[in-house]
């Protein structure tokens, strides 16, 4: 039996909203976006910019594997080699998740790893900066406001779902 090997990209997506677009920025909360969301946005991607001959390469193995509409952090597999070339390529001139016009977003690959558990680690210390980072926003040594302690449970319940994840 032949093993297939794949690529997971860890992808946080950016809000990148402008006073002079419709668009608006991307929801910290609800079911807005959701993986099937993203995985459309990237194939529309794929078909527009390398045709089908670069969703017939990619089709067969992407999936996004992991979504939060709270961090927006995102964990996507595919085969290796130039199929996951193509998807990086393609997620790098994604602009938009969404239906109709859709939220602007910019890309930012945090993470390439052969193996899903390394993705998660990946995952995981992202989100203990982004705790971090939150915290010390917050100014306050010892105590944390309310909406400072919000963003940490919700990134800790994030942590949570990422440390559930099976290949």
């Amino acid at each position: 039996m032949v093993r297939f090997k794949n690529r997971w990209l860890l992808v946080e997506f950016i809000s990148a909203t402008t006073t002079t677009t419709s668009s608006a920025p991307l929801p910290t909360s609800g079911q807005a976006i959701s993986g099937k969301d993203v995985f459309n946005a990237l194939k529309q991607s794929v078909l527009s910019n390398f045709g089908d001959t670069g969703w017939g390469e990619v089709g067969a193995s992407l999936s996004v594997k992991y979504f939060s509409p709270t961090t927006h952090l995102c964990i996507i597999r595919v085969a290796r080699g130039e199929a996951a070339r193509t998807t990086w390529a393609a997620l790098v001139l994604l602009d938009r998740i969404g239906n109709n016009e859709g939220y602007k977003v910019v890309p930012h690959v945090i993470h390439v790893s052969g193996t899903l558990k390394h993705a998660q680690l990946a995952a995981i210390e992202w989100n203990r900066e982004a705790i971090a980072r939150v915290k010390a926003g917050a100014g306050v040594q010892g105590t944390v406001p309310r909406r400072a302690s919000d963003s940490v449970a919700l990134f800790q319940s994030s942590m949570q779902e990422i440390e559930e994840l099976q290949d």
